[in-house]
Order: structure tokens, then C-alpha cells, then sequence
């Protein structure tokens, strides 16, 4: 007799045409676990019933987390903590707390997360880190007529699109091309990209990309940046890092999680100075450019899909019972 897998459901209150690391994480996972569950990819739940839910974000899916645990009892409930729940949400909202203590298990996706939550969130809580295939490094011509410094995520505050923008005007290296690729969520600062695309000659701003072409574009690139104010685990930097391009971050919590302490590529936060100092070494000096790859490539296994596939089955299989006989039918289906 054909036995049916477990029942899970995915609750992503960003949608495809959000198009950010959360739409991201969350159609990665599905992909994931289809080979060993039913896999519904919903925005909010719909009250079908569930072996287990994995939801992202804390306080912007904190009525779906509610409602299973009051109808769904015993299904488990994982949370997922983002950027804006670690460092923002957990600690002033309320909903975003509910979650929080009605979670099963928590997930953080990057190791420096865990330091944001208290005793009892800490012991339910555990660290998968997101991954991207790798791409085949790009092979550059020596004297290549630009040299491209990337940032891509969606113009909104918390990304802090204005440090990368004046740091283009203070850049120094010539055959540096400074380039922003995202959708302008504010208006503000979609107007503000305009009027610096306007008037600093090395300044691009593309606009919004299809993933895929936003990954070979960030493969073509010299330099990746990350300049947010707040990151649960950018899966930016780990595009970058699987594609064998360095990155320049924001010395903050979330990005020293995924790079470590150590990592030669950091600038204050909110300083375009620093950022612009930091291009133009890295184009001026070969060693230091050198430095920040290896660094990168030393920890792009950190990123594998294999690996993080295997923590998420992992969490999973942990909490979902399954019958002796489809564990059986299951390790046989997969080797």
C-alpha cells in the first residue's frame, strides 16, 4: 500500500513577486523537502490540516503561528527569525514575542542570532545556514574596461541604499562601475537612486531582476556590497560567496554570523567613507583583494545546499512521528 508522506506547510508572508531573501528562503525549502513531504507554499495558513508548519517571521505570520496552535494543537510549529524579527521585533512587539513562546522550534541562519534571544528562546532554538549553488567563478580580462562593485536588495531603510549611493561619489578608482540592483520600495529613495544615477557618472541603479539574472550579474561582479542596518542571514552574501565573489558588509551581528570576526571586509555602519576606502583598496592593492577571497572561499561549504537540506530534514524528521514502516520505505526511496 502506498504510504502518504507528511503534510507541510510553508507559511511565507513575502510572495514571488516580493522577490527578497524570505520569498527565497522559502521556495528553496520547498524545493528542499517535496522529495520526502507534501509541501504547501501558502502566505498565510488556510486551516488544512498540517503534520507541521514552518513559518517565516515572527510577527508578520504571528496570526497563521496563532491559529495552528489553537486549532493544530500538536502540530509542531518551527519560526523562522528574519533580520527585522532578531534585532528589531522580538524585543518591542508583541505578536512577534507570542510567536516566539508559541514556536516548537525556533531557526536562526547565522550562528551570532542565537546571542539575540533570552534563556528559554535560546534552548528551542537552532542555526541552519541558507545556501545557493555555486557558479563557476567568471574569469576576467586583465584589462577589463570596468570593474564592477554590486549591491543587490530592494531599496527599503533597513538595507541602507543611501551608504552605498554616496560611496559611489567618493570612490577614487577609476575603472570602478558602482551598481544597485532592487526595486525601489520606498519612493524616497528610489528617487534619491534617480538623482545619483543623474549625477554621478559611475553610479547604476537596474531596477528590479529576475533571481537568476541577478545571480549572473552578481557573478560578473569585482565586489559584492551589503550595507544593511539590520540582516538575519542575507542570502546576498552567500550568492556572492558561491560565485567567488568577495564581499564588503556592515560591521553588524547578522553579517559577522555568516563571515566570522575576523573577516578583513567590514565597514562601520552608515559609513560611506569607509566603504568607498574599502573599494578602492581592494582594486589598488592585489593582496588585500586576494585576502577577502580567501577568506570568502573559505567558507562557501558553510553555503552548500547539501547541507543545508540535510539540517532542514534533520529538524523535521525530529518532530514529525513517522510509522516504522515508511521510515523504512523513505531511506530506501533516497539511497
Amino acid at each position: 500500500m502506498e504510504l502518504t508522506k507528511p503534510q507541510v506547510a510553508i507559511i511565507s508572508p513575502a510572495t514571488a513577486n516580493a522577490n527578497n531573501g524570505n520569498w527565497q528562503t522559502a521556495s528553496r525549502w520547498a524545493r528542499f523537502l517535496r522529495a520526502h513531504y507534501r509541501v504547501a507554499l501558502l502566505s498565510e495558513w488556510d486551516g488544512r490540516a498540517c503534520d507541521a508548519i514552518i513559518a517565516l517571521h515572527a510577527r508578520r505570520s504571528a496570526a497563521s503561528i496563532a491559529a495552528v496552535a489553537r486549532t493544530l494543537p500538536a502540530c509542531p510549529r518551527i519560526v523562522v527569525l528574519t533580520g527585522t524579527d532578531l534585532y528589531r521585533d522580538i524585543h518591542t512587539d508583541a505578536s512577534a514575542q507570542a510567536s516566539l513562546a508559541l514556536a516548537s522550534r525556533l531557526v536562526v541562519l547565522q550562528a551570532d542570532g542565537l546571542r539575540e534571544l533570552d534563556e528559554a528562546a535560546r534552548a528551542k532554538a537552532c542555526v541552519i545556514h541558507q545556501s545557493a549553488p555555486a557558479l563557476r567563478p567568471f574569469v576576467r580580462a586583465m584589462r577589463a574596461r570596468h570593474l564592477d562593485v554590486t549591491m543587490v536588495g530592494h531599496l527599503r531603510a533597513e538595507k541602507d541604499p543611501l551608504v552605498f549611493m554616496r560611496a559611489a561619489a567618493l570612490v577614487t578608482a577609476p575603472q570602478v562601475r558602482m551598481t544597485h540592483i532592487g526595486a525601489a520600495l520606498e519612493s524616497d529613495l528610489g528617487a534619491q537612486a534617480q538623482s545619483t544615477q543623474s549625477t554621478v557618472a559611475r553610479y547604476r541603479w537596474l531596477g528590479a531582476m529576475p533571481h537568476a539574472r541577478t545571480r549572473q550579474y552578481l557573478r560578473r561582479s569585482y565586489l559584492a556590497v551589503l550595507a544593511s542596518r539590520m540582516e538575519g542571514g542575507a542570502n546576498v552574501i552567500i550568492e556572492a560567496i558561491r560565485s567567488g565573489v568577495p564581499v564588503l558588509a556592515s560591521d553588524i551581528s547578522g553579517n559577522r554570523g555568516m563571515l566570522g570576526d575576523d573577516y578583513a571586509g567590514y565597514f562601520p555602519l552608515g559609513d560611506s567613507a569607509a566603504l568607498a576606502r574599502l573599494i578602492d583598496r581592494a582594486v589598488a592593492e592585489p593582496a588585500f583583494y586576494a585576502q577577502l577571497r580567501a577568506q570568502c572561499d573559505a567558507c562557501a561549504e558553510l553555503f552548500a545546499p547539501e547541507r543545508e537540506q540535510a539540517a532542514l530534514l534533520q529538524l523535521l524528521d525530529n518532530l514529525i512521528p513517522r510509522p516504522p514502516m515508511q521510515d523504512a520505505r523513505t531511506r530506501t526511496d533516497t539511497q
